[in-house]
């Protein structure tokens, strides 16, 4: 039998013991954490609508007329009007056929994955992919090939050595621990002589970038009716939950064949309709995206001011790479002190002499904030 208090004392000597805070307010530029007022720097919470009065409104308002659950699986009398309308939604602005539903991006991937490929076929990711992508290629049981970070070569190398059955190609558009964004077009290409399944993960674009939010394809100005979108509404969009859009094809596909689609309660209704009032506002108020961008030309221009070890990134997701586990969680634990939460990320979520501090950045933060993040980080890096 596993020796499990072994396992935790290695991990706690290493420095990469993981421990909850208690959130005690809603999502927003500050919060209340382990009863301590502090500046939020690690939400993905971009655009500042999981508190906003618009989606409290409709979620309250839905909920009284629908209950706070749904009751059962999309399959069996779980699936709401309000569900049918977010998906059509959800198709109509992406620019897809079709859009389906799912509880979390973890189960919208696993279920992608599961239902494409078995174990005569091959997935074909890059390393840095997050980790709901990789283990949905470890648990549909076909071959796992990974190539070095947004390396296009080496993407082809894996292409051509994958000869026999079915081939899905999947990636972040945005790297969750990074923020650097995939060359789509160029992906794209590497890809197209191969007949291969082509899957995006846009977690961290949709809402964000492109025209009113519209995610990566929009932004980057590309677009493949075959290729497979998969974006959360758990970050941008401030509610819950996830959708793969596709053609009319694949929806069905899954409905019929996605073991995490079939066999888990659907999301409560109240939760499809605040998310529809949060597509609405990505539509009628450009100003959240615009602020939001305007902060991050802010805090790079500062940041770059204050020598800060920045990585390149010009999205919301702006690591500040130190190496050393312990020293990451040091520094954090230490902004946390002085009112500011900031996540130490540590491997395994990052490899091995990556640890960073992951500030992500929000429409509502203030200039104010960010001169003192950057002041504070300042402070805490001269000390080493």
């Amino acid at each position: 039998m596993k020796d499990l208090r072994k396992a935790l004392e290695q991990r706690q000597q290493l420095g990469l013991y993981r421990q909850r805070r208690q959130l005690q307010s809603p999502q927003g530029r500050l919060i209340q954490l382990n009863g301590q007022s502090c500046l939020n720097f690690c939400s993905n919470d971009y655009l500042g609508f999981a508190s906003h009065p618009k989606l409290i409104e409709a979620f309250t308002s839905a909920a009284r007329a629908t209950g706070v659950g749904s009751g059962s699986a999309h399959l069996v009398n779980g699936h709401h009007q309000l569900h049918h309308q977010l998906e059509e939604a959800l198709a109509e602005f992406t620019g897809y056929p079709r859009a389906l539903l799912f509880s979390t991006g973890y189960m919208a991937n696993l279920g992608l994955a599961q239902s494409l490929c078995g174990r005569h076929d091959t997935v074909i990711e890059d390393k840095l992919n997050h980790a709901s992508l990789l283990d949905a290629a470890q648990l549909s049981g076909a071959r796992l090939r990974r190539y070095p970070h947004l390396d296009y070569e080496a993407l082809q190398q894996q292409l051509e050595r994958s000869t026999e059955g079915e081939i899905l190609v999947s990636s972040d558009a945005v790297f969750s621990m990074d923020g650097d964004q995939l060359d789509i077009a160029r992906w794209q290409a590497s890809c197209q002589p191969y007949n291969a399944w082509l899957m995006l993960d846009d977690a961290h674009g949709f809402g964000v970038l492109g025209e009113q939010g519209r995610g990566s394809l929009n932004h980057q100005g590309t677009g493949n009716p075959q290729m497979i979108y998969m974006a959360t509404l758990g970050k941008a969009l401030g509610t819950s939950g996830a959708f793969v859009a596709g053609s009319e094809d694949l929806i069905e596909y899954l409905i019929q064949f996605a073991r995490s689609y079939i066999y888990t309660t659907a999301m409560p209704p109240a939760v499809a309709a605040a998310t529809l009032a949060s597509l609405q506002l990505l539509q009628q108020e450009p100003e959240h995206q615009q602020a939001l961008k305007r902060n991050i030309h802010t805090f790079k221009s500062m940041a770059t001011q204050a020598s800060l070890p920045l990585m390149p990134s010009d999205t919301a997701i702006q690591p500040l790479l130190l190496g050393d586990a312990q020293l990451t969680v040091n520094v954090s634990q230490q902004l946390f002190t002085q009112g500011i939460h900031l996540a130490a990320i540590r491997p395994p979520t990052v490899p091995e002499g990556s640890a960073r501090l992951r500030i992500t950045l929000r429409a509502d933060h203030q200039l104010s904030d960010l001169e003192q993040l950057v002041e504070r980080l300042q402070l805490a890096l001269a000390h080493l």
